[in-house]
């Protein structure tokens, strides 16, 4: 069921669409997102749902029965480089127990936003940016499979 680490790179909007799809939903742990202003760069270690294998046939009692057979996370490092400042919205950085959930990433004039569930979002600025995305460590199984209702 485990299918290749992804390593991807982004540079513009259209690479920047196959990374959010890549890491929709995923858990970020507020202490584990930073911005590094002498090196122009805003890190963030997410535990990735992936999407990418949650189609595959697996491994359980029966095949169709999907809640009681496992998908996968995996920890993912995300880096987007040419940062130049960083702007938060409905974010409470001082909780540092929070957890957030990554709902996609966008580019925008002069920059990228990251949307979070609940309406909040990083904006980053930086008009030559550049994101690296690299799934770290072995996935683990998780019953979980995110799913969004339909808007009526």
């Amino acid at each position: 069921m485990t299918a290749s680490p992804i390593r991807l790179r982004a540079q513009d909007e259209e690479d920047l669409k196959v990374v959010s799809a890549c890491l929709q939903d995923a858990i970020v742990p507020i202490g584990d997102m930073c911005y590094l202003p002498d090196e122009r760069r805003f890190v963030l270690v997410v535990n990735r749902f992936k999407w990418e294998t949650a189609d595959q046939p697996r491994p359980g009692p029966s095949a169709d029965d999907d809640h009681l057979t496992p998908f996968e996370r995996t920890h993912c490092g995300v880096r987007i480089e040419g940062v130049t400042a960083v702007k938060i919205k409905d974010i409470d950085l001082k909780d540092r127990t929070q957890i957030l959930e990554l709902l996609s990433l966008e580019a925008v004039q002069g920059g990228v936003v990251l949307h979070f569930a609940g309406g909040g979002c990083v904006r980053l600025d930086g008009s030559g940016w550049c994101c690296w995305v690299e799934d770290l460590g072995e996935p683990w199984p998780t019953v979980c499979k995110p799913c969004h209702p339909l808007e009526e």
